[in-house]
């Protein structure tokens, strides 16, 4: 019936294996909203290629999976995704900060963050990864995908117009 495109038996899918498939999507992607919109994308691609699916090859719960663990995966590695977790992260940072200025002055944060916000962009994203996030340089050249070597020159060269900012 699903070959043929039988809509009762897609909406019977979708009851019975949407929340399955959302929970390995969500677990990719530790986001809600970005996981069901790749859930609402996964149907489509089964509708679109269940002519494509062979039983003689496996069942169709894991044909299924497959496609949403590949498609949560792809979103993952994709430039957009990675750009905007950067830019989702250092936002959440500075609402952080914004909150404990409000709620109590941090004296390690007096005036840090407006001379943060003076420095070139590779920079910023550096130590707000570093200083305010608690990142090791090893999980910022994982996050950012750069050489580890890079992070750790461009470290010592942000504390160095840091530092002379302060004198």
């Amino acid at each position: 019936m699903l070959q043929s495109k039988d809509e009762k038996a897609f909406n019977y899918l979708y009851e019975n294996y949407a929340a399955a498939l959302y929970g390995v999507i969500f677990k990719v992607l530790g986001k809600e909203d970005q996981a069901g919109d790749i859930l609402q994308e996964v149907f489509v691609k089964i509708w679109r290629s269940i002519g494509q699916y062979d039983a003689g090859k496996g069942r169709l719960y894991t044909w299924m999976l497959n496609i949403a663990r590949n498609s949560a995966i792809d979103l993952l590695r994709s430039r957009n995704f990675q750009k905007d977790q950067k830019t989702t992260d250092i936002e959440q940072n500075v609402s952080l900060q914004d909150r404990q200025h409000i709620s109590g002055t941090n004296t390690d944060t007096i005036g840090l963050k407006k001379s943060v916000m003076n420095l070139k962009q590779e920079f910023r994203v550096l130590i707000d990864l570093a200083y305010f996030q608690g990142y090791t340089q090893e999980e910022i050249a994982k996050t950012l995908d750069i050489p580890l070597g890079t992070v750790k020159t461009r470290m010592r060269n942000a504390i160095l117009e840091l530092k002379s900012v302060f004198k």
